[in-house]
């Protein structure tokens, strides 16, 4: 999981880490204030996320506004952030715009795509009703995911190997296992970690790679009147084909009955198949894949998680563990292989907790 952005209120005043910075952040923004008609009075914040990077906004003259990424290195480089949001133009793809970069100083300006995030319009709707209403912003968030994987020419990206897959999966016996529940696993224990954590590297490896956000879920979609436009695409990588249609499906936010789950699937493999990317021509396989994939970036964000809480001081996101380990523990329970995995999350996750998901 990536940096996912957290709403902030308009009204918040901006505050910064030090002085040196503020300053800089002066010196960068005073020439672009009379070239895009900037009004540096109504500089506010617009959201934070789960990184050090957070994002401001900006009024303009004219009318609207603009968003300034404030991404400090050594702790973030905007690069990657520069580089594929250039690519999603040539591609065709909705998504922020550079308007004015300093690199070497972690500074952005963008163009607003507004606040209307696809989650938000999710939870707009009655339970009742949910899936139905629904359903036709779940189409454009299939569509939009299948004209990224197309779109997005990955050759030259970084790989989603085995080495980044086995250091995601080592944060959750670290950060959940160890410091969150102060556990510490028996020998045998720890072998039935590490099959389980082969057989999910292995199936991930044997995928066909595409294209990955590594992030794409309602929250990193924004609603605007042109279509959806994809945010947070800064990590992205190549690698497994189902990774972001798993992401999506079972989301850090917003949970799907199964049933509904499995038709969003059967819609994206559709919809991918008729677009000649490389699923499995056998859903049944193609769903099974999706669910070791969701299962090995689900056992990551519960690390992640709890690292925010315990390292970054961000408690705000462990109020989603129960979420994940019921996803977690679901896909794993359900195959024959992994159910020793199971029976490690167990007595991490309480039993009231997990049927509160199912």
């Amino acid at each position: 999981m990536t940096s996912t952005p957290l709403p902030a209120p308009a009204t918040q005043p901006v505050s910064w880490t030090t002085t040196q910075r503020q300053f800089a952040f002066e010196q960068w923004l005073a020439p672009l204030i009379a070239v895009h008609g900037l009004l540096p009075r109504t500089l506010r914040a617009a959201s934070s996320d789960a990184s050090f990077r957070r994002y401001l906004r900006l009024d303009k003259e004219a009318g609207g506004c603009f968003i300034i990424m404030d991404a400090p290195p050594p702790l973030e480089d905007v690069r990657p952030f520069v580089s594929r949001a250039n690519e999603m133009q040539r591609a065709g793809l909705l998504g922020p715009r550079v308007l004015a970069q300093d690199e070497e100083q972690g500074f952005l300006l963008l163009n607003d795509l507004g606040q209307c995030l696809l989650l938000d319009q999710l939870q707009r709707h009655s339970s009742q009703n949910l899936y139905k209403d629904n359903l036709s912003l779940m189409r454009s968030a299939i569509d939009t995911l299948v004209a990224w994987q197309i779109g997005m020419a990955s050759d030259a990206w970084p790989a989603y190997d085995e080495t980044l897959f086995r250091r995601e999966l080592a944060l959750f016996p670290q950060w959940c296992v160890q410091k969150e529940h102060g556990v510490t696993w028996t020998s045998d224990e720890q072998s039935q970690w590490d099959s389980a954590c082969d057989l999910l590297v292995q199936s991930a490896l044997a995928q066909p790679t595409v294209a990955v956000h590594r992030d794409f879920m309602p929250r990193n979609l924004m609603v605007t009147p042109q279509g959806l436009a994809v945010l947070d695409f800064q990590d992205a990588v190549r690698g497994p084909i189902t990774y972001d249609i798993a992401s999506l499906i079972r989301d850090a936010f917003f949970s799907w009955d199964e049933e509904q789950e499995i038709d969003i699937a059967v819609r994206y493999w559709e919809a991918a198949r008729k677009a000649r990317l490389p699923v499995d021509p056998d859903f049944g396989e193609f769903w099974q894949r999706l669910e070791w994939m969701g299962l090995q970036r689900h056992l990551k964000v519960l690390g992640i998680f709890c690292r925010l809480k315990h390292r970054d001081g961000k408690p705000k996101y462990s109020e989603d563990l129960p979420r994940f380990f019921a996803y977690a523990h679901k896909a794993a329970d359900r195959y024959n292989s992994l159910r020793p995995l199971a029976r490690l999350l167990e007595p991490l996750m309480g039993t009231s907790r997990v049927e509160a998901f199912y």
